[in-house]
């Protein structure tokens, strides 16, 4: 996916000159939010809850709308085999315990949020499936549906499960037993009742979207519910204030959480279509800010960059997803608020993490990446990010799946080998980044973005510079990392005589070949498709050593890795370094 070249730099939205990007305190918030969490699930577990759920159920549903999203064929075929397959996993259906499955991976979502309902229907064999698909649900509904639990109960999950409940009901409601029938339509109307309760208590972001999605599908295609939509559209736009920033970023600052979005966006067109209704003005003026700052993550391949533990999802899925919404627009270059900036000349795209980590609240599995970049040339991806953590899940140790968090797990500078910004003990993120600075200049022969962060201040003593600068023939990215002293009483400057250790990690693009030269100050790469780069340091040694990536399914994919390190005596460092295709 290529970028329309602009008119001129303000045609495109680009600010020339500094700006100053600024992020809410991390910590107490977040504490505060989980804590209230806590007590909000117990209350699911209270007779009161469980009676608020009662009540009539439908004998019917007002239409059922056509999935607009494609399912996975392979995965509905290996249900049909014996096996479930989703979140990188794959159990036996004879081994799979629907009461006891209660971890937080994604693999427990796809089962308890039925997306497996869809890969099944894209088989398209239903004499085949629709004995698989009712067998799956009746032994959910002996676990779940008479006790609400954390996760199968979790709002996001719930409304996922009432949504595919609801457009794969062919699956479902042409059983003849009518005892199975009723109960599921009565887990419909259970659902849609929890939801109308806990779906404001949902974490701000996708999942509280999710939840008051599922709100306005149970408002549009369960009768009698003409109440419920009105509360379900008023929820969901309050939900996208909290969720999107000016500039249409979601705030947990994951390219892949506002793909989720866009999509539950074309979910509700479909809802909406099959009841013959408008989808609101208000959710179409929000798509129309998603979407370029979206696209503006995209690199040349079509897919997705890895940032905040989201996985480089592929150009299918995305497209997939702009035509179930609606969605057009443009890439945009320069956000204000999303925190990306995107450089693209020629068939070079570089997208940069200009911006500090998403605030405490809303960072469940987010990175300290702040000034880490990804390039591509045309197709081909020559600098990643190893990206997953958030869906690493079970998969993984826990201590790798942390490591997919750090700073070293992106293409930027480290600093005694820690983190720009703390990744707690319990998961959250701690102090660290709380501005970057930020100067953008455009030009006939290139454009140049400098920015750096606080994130080392308070326990090295210095503030980390990156300049960028892709030559408007797109074959040459020149790059200089600073530490910066920082001007200020009351640290502790660590590290040892000879100074305080750094690395510049750069990770390399899967298949991406590295070979150094003899005296260690440059690289030659060679991507899979046969094209040479130069990569070159000005007067460091590097080394090539083993990285992960996270694939667009999840799987970690061994790469290589570029690794400059150094020392930084009190005054600060500086290295530069070109990355140039060969002619």
């Amino acid at each position: 996916m290529s970028d329309p070249a602009p008119d001129s730099p303000a045609a495109d939205g680009i600010d020339q000159g500094k700006r100053l990007i600024k992020v809410a305190p991390h910590g107490a918030l977040s504490l505060t939010h989980r804590i209230a969490q806590y007590f909000e699930r117990l209350t699911w577990r209270t007779p009161l809850h469980d009676r608020r759920l009662d009540g009539r159920h439908p004998i019917r549903l007002i239409a059922t709308p056509v999935d607009p999203l494609p399912g996975d064929a392979g995965a509905g075929q290996a249900l049909l085999d014996g096996w479930i397959v989703g979140g990188g996993e794959r159990v036996a259906l004879d081994k799979l315990d629907m009461a006891r499955l209660s971890d937080t991976s994604a693999f427990t979502d796809y089962v308890h949020g039925f997306a497996w309902l869809r890969d099944l229907d894209a088989v398209g064999d239903r004499a085949r499936t629709v004995p698989v698909a009712e067998g799956l649900t009746a032994r959910w509904l002996a676990a779940h549906a008479d006790r609400v639990s954390d996760p199968a109960w979790r709002p996001d999950v719930t409304a996922a499960r009432l949504v595919n409940w609801i457009f794969h009901a062919a699956l479902l409601l042409s059983s003849t037993d009518l005892i199975f029938r009723s109960r599921l339509l009565n887990g419909i109307a259970r659902a849609a009742r929890h939801l109308d309760r806990t779906a404001d208590k949902a974490t701000p972001g996708t999942p509280r979207l999710s939840a008051w999605a599922g709100v306005i599908v149970a408002g549009l295609l369960i009768p009698a519910g003409e109440t419920r939509l009105t509360f379900g559209e008023a929820g969901f736009q309050r939900a996208l204030a909290t969720a999107l920033s000016e500039d249409g970023g979601i705030v947990t600052r994951s390219p892949a959480a506002l793909l989720d979005a866009l999509a539950l966006i074309g979910t509700l067109r479909a809802a909406y279509d099959a009841r013959r209704q408008p989808l609101p003005d208000a959710i179409q003026r929000a798509m129309t800010r998603m979407t370029p700052a979206l696209l503006g993550t995209v690199m040349g391949d079509g897919g997705l960059s890895s940032w905040q533990g989201g996985l480089p999802l592929g150009a299918g899925h995305i497209n997939d997803v702009l035509l179930a919404s609606g969605a057009y627009g443009r890439p945009l270059r320069q956000s204000r608020e999303w925190g990306y900036q995107r450089l693209a000349a020629g068939a070079a795209i570089v997208v940069m993490d200009a911006a500090p980590p998403p605030t405490a609240e809303v960072a469940d599995g987010g990175c300290a990446s702040t000034l880490a970049f990804e390039f591509s040339d045309g197709a081909e991806r020559l600098v990643v990010n190893c990206g997953g953590a958030r869906h690493a899940g079970v998969r993984v140790s826990p201590s790798l799946a942390t490591g997919l968090r750090t700073t070293a797990a992106h293409s930027t500078l480290v600093v005694a080998d820690t983190n720009s910004t703390a990744i707690n003990p319990d998961g959250t993120l701690g102090r660290g980044v709380g501005e970057v600075e930020l100067s953008r200049q455009e030009s006939e022969a290139g454009s140049r973005i400098e920015a750096r962060h606080d994130g080392y201040a308070r326990h090295h003593g210095f503030h980390h510079r990156r300049q960028l600068l892709l030559t408007g023939d797109g074959r040459e990215l020149r790059g200089e990392d600073s530490l910066l002293p920082v001007e200020r009483s009351g640290w502790h400057r660590r590290g040892s005589g000879s100074g305080t250790p750094f690395s510049l990690r750069f990770h390399l693009g899967p298949g991406v070949e590295a070979v150094a030269t003899a005296d260690g100050q440059a690289a030659m790469l060679r991507t899979p498709g046969g094209a040479f780069w130069h990569f070159r340091t000005k007067g460091e040694t590097l080394a090539i050593e083993e990285s992960l990536w996270s694939d667009p399914l999840g799987r970690l994919v061994t790469i290589r890795q570029i690794v400059v390190p150094g020392h930084a005596p009190p005054g600060g460092a500086s290295i530069g370094w070109i990355m140039k295709k060969a002619r």
